[in-house]
């Protein structure tokens, strides 16, 4: 492998770059990965011989269109000691390397549909013999070489590109190909026509509970990424932790690193909404022109902060502008390309049926996933990294009050009302504890999920009564009692008891609710957790399952007569036999399914962490009294909601507005360091 151009000959090259600079601005600039962070490697750079999506000119024997198929070849691993910096590798001598990746495949399709930029410029300097092949795609994923640069010795390459084809979809990326030499990536970059506006500032703001290790990691990235930091006005971390970060070990030196550009806010615990509500505030309170709101458990790319800014910058219209989140325990696995709400469900769901969740880019690349190359259009964008202009914080408020869960959908439906569009930005990502390995819809967070999701739709669903909601609500509280899930069934009737007593309860419950529920929870034994299984007594059922096999899951057409059977059983049988003293079975956490728990009368069941289990218990009469209030509940609900929806629609302004979010702060800050 040759040595990268000496310092005599980049200084030689210095003053072409800055008059080729002359009317263009970096948009997008190609990075690579930290030596530390290999297992990224795939989003970076790709080694495969892929080529792409083909599309078939002909139909099948039945005339319809055939589906695409994907033109791919045998993977090759990265090479640690080809990357020379976080903007240059090196190719060795006959090998190919693709930029057609995650991070570096420009976006081209999202530039197009939602900022005021209607060509860029691609500039690759490279020292060696070789060539640089650019190509592009459409909405379909179908390739198509654009052109090529033989180069040899030290050489810049400027490919100037339309975005007029990219109406539905599509990215540019280019290939280096190495001649018998290897061939030196000294940087490249995407560029867009220089604008005289400067780049506005940010409010860089994490919440965080009880998690410094994560924090400290993150500051620490930020701190050596000078370029992403010159930007940011302000880190601000709002604690709300019992385990603080500024007594965290490590802690002052990290603070040292960041020039003064840290403060901390510790405040009492007031969930993702309040310490995000937090950021906001101060935002607008110290003249930012945006804040990005990032979670603590993440691991962040510290260039996605310039690129969202940079996007934002050059949007038509203010425009909340999103990261992706890939799973921090599988680096190459991408969470969701976007999200929208189902109006009618009203649950979160995916923009288009041929995406999917948790795709791995290590299985297929980017050139091969065709619904990868269509725009997807979203609702909103996770708290996890969003950047929030000050101008639409000014204008439609703060996040609601809803502590946990919701908050980041009903700000994106609600900017998105008032003219403010959402867009999950491709290149822009962190990586992120995945939800595989959680199950918030079971325990304390229930209570959130329900609650606010039917505040959400009371304030945006376009049907009259909520659509799907309250029968959906309904069905779920019947699924967790004949579960025998008793303390969530009561958090999410406390929701609906919440609910129906209107918005102004609010803000008063942000600091309350939580600790009323594990109060709630520690009476229920399905809801006590013990890391041992000898903690709990041994199984043994008294009647052996049925020719061996144990419960079955009822098809659709036996499902309805099945669960009335079943609800009946549950209702009117009593528990008999060994099952009153001790459990029948263990269940492990994936096969915690409905129609399996509600044919045992008393089991075992580990959580979705591994770290512990509880004890099920059926109780007919809890499950008599939770069902009829669970009836009535709904009931009022169905019978009130146009009513409520027109009370929490009048109250949104006062719940979201600086001066009320004003009061709350003052009543639960602890104090400030900076």
């Amino acid at each position: 492998m040759s040595a990268p151009a000496d310092s005599k000959a980049q200084s030689t090259l210095k003053p072409e770059v800055s008059e080729s600079q002359e009317g263009w601005q970096t948009l997008q600039r190609v990075i690579l990965p930290s030596i530390s962070q290999m297992d990224t490697a795939p989003l970076y750079m790709d080694m495969g011989t892929a080529t792409g999506i083909q599309l078939p000119t002909i139909g099948d024997a039945d005339g319809k269109t055939a589906k695409p198929r994907t033109i791919s070849g045998p993977t090759k691993e990265a090479h640690v000691e080809d990357f020379l910096s976080r903007r240059s590798t090196s190719v060795r001598s006959g090998e190919r390397v693709s930029f057609g990746t995650y991070f570096n495949a420009f976006p081209a399709s999202y530039w197009r549909r939602w900022t005021k930029v209607d060509k860029v410029r691609l500039q690759v300097r490279t020292q060696g013999t070789g060539s640089v092949i650019v190509y592009k795609s459409n909405a379909r994923g179908s390739l198509q070489r654009v052109d090529t640069r033989r180069v040899e010795g030290i050489s810049e390459s400027l490919f100037e590109l339309t975005l007029a084809p990219f109406g539905d979809g599509g990215w540019y990326w280019f290939d280096l190909l190495a001649g018998t030499e290897p061939l030196i990536m000294l940087d490249a970059e995407w560029q867009g026509p220089a604008v005289e506006t400067s780049t506005g500032s940010v409010t860089l703001q994490i919440t965080t509970l009880n998690k410094t290790d994560f924090c400290l990691n993150n500051l620490r990235l930020l701190a050596d990424s000078a370029e992403a930091l010159a930007h940011v006005q302000e880190i601000l971390i709002v604690d709300q932790g019992t385990q603080k970060l500024s007594d965290a070990a490590g802690f002052d030196e990290v603070k040292e690193s960041l020039n003064g550009k840290l403060r901390i806010i510790n405040q009492s615990n007031l969930g993702g909404s309040g310490g995000f509500a937090r950021g906001m505030f101060e935002a607008v309170e110290n003249g930012s022109d945006y804040v990005l709101l990032m979670d603590d458990d993440i691991v962040v790319e510290p260039e996605s902060i310039i690129r969202l800014l940079t996007f934002a910058d050059r949007c038509k219209t203010p425009t909340l502008v999103g990261g992706h989140m890939f799973d921090l325990y599988n680096r190459t696995v991408l969470h969701t390309f976007g999200e929208v709400v189902n109006p009618y469900r009203f649950q979160p769901a995916l923009p288009s049926e041929d995406m999917i969740l948790g795709h791995d880019f290590l299985s297929s690349n980017l050139r091969q996933t065709s619904w990868l190359h269509r725009r997807c259009d979203v609702d909103y964008n996770g708290w996890w990294m969003c950047l929030i202009p000050s101008k639409v914080i000014r204008d439609i408020g703060l996040s609601l009050p809803l502590f946990i869960k919701w908050d980041d959908a009903e700000y994106g439906l609600r900017a998105k009302a008032h003219g403010y569009p959402t867009v999950s930005l491709p290149g822009s990502a962190v990586w992120h504890v995945s939800w595989i390995d959680k199950d918030d819809l079971v325990g304390w967070q229930a209570y959130f999920h329900s609650r606010n999701r039917v505040v959400t739709a009371l304030l945006h669903s376009p049907y009259e009564f909520g659509g799907d909601v309250v029968r959906a609500s309904q069905y779920g509280d019947v699924k967790h009692m004949v579960s025998m899930q008793y303390a969530t069934a009561q958090g999410r009737q406390w929701a609906l008891e919440d609910v129906l007593k209107g918005p102004e309860a609010l803000p008063d419950l942000l600091s309350t609710k939580l600790p009323q529920i594990r109060e709630m929870m520690s009476a229920h034994s399905d809801a006590v957790f013990r890391p041992d299984p000898e903690d709990f007594p041994a199984p043994k059922m008294d009647k052996p399952p049925r020719r061996g096999h144990g419960p079955s899951q009822p098809s659709r057409i036996t499902l309805l007569p099945w669960a009335a059977k079943t609800v009946v059983r549950q209702l009117l049988k009593p528990v008999k036999g060994t099952s009153a003293e001790r459990p029948q079975t263990t269940v492990a956490h994936q096969d915690n399914r409905w129609w399996r728990m509600a044919q045992y009368d008393s089991a075992v069941v580990s959580n979705a962490e591994g770290t512990g289990a509880s004890w099920y218990r059926r109780d007919p009469k809890q499950l008599r009294k939770m069902l009829a209030e669970s009836a009535r509940l709904h009931s009022a609900l169905l019978k009130e909601w146009p009513a409520l929806s027109k009370k929490y629609k009048a109250t949104m302004n006062d719940l979201t507005s600086i001066e009320s979010w004003r009061k709350t702060f003052e009543q639960h800050t602890q104090n400030e360091i900076k």
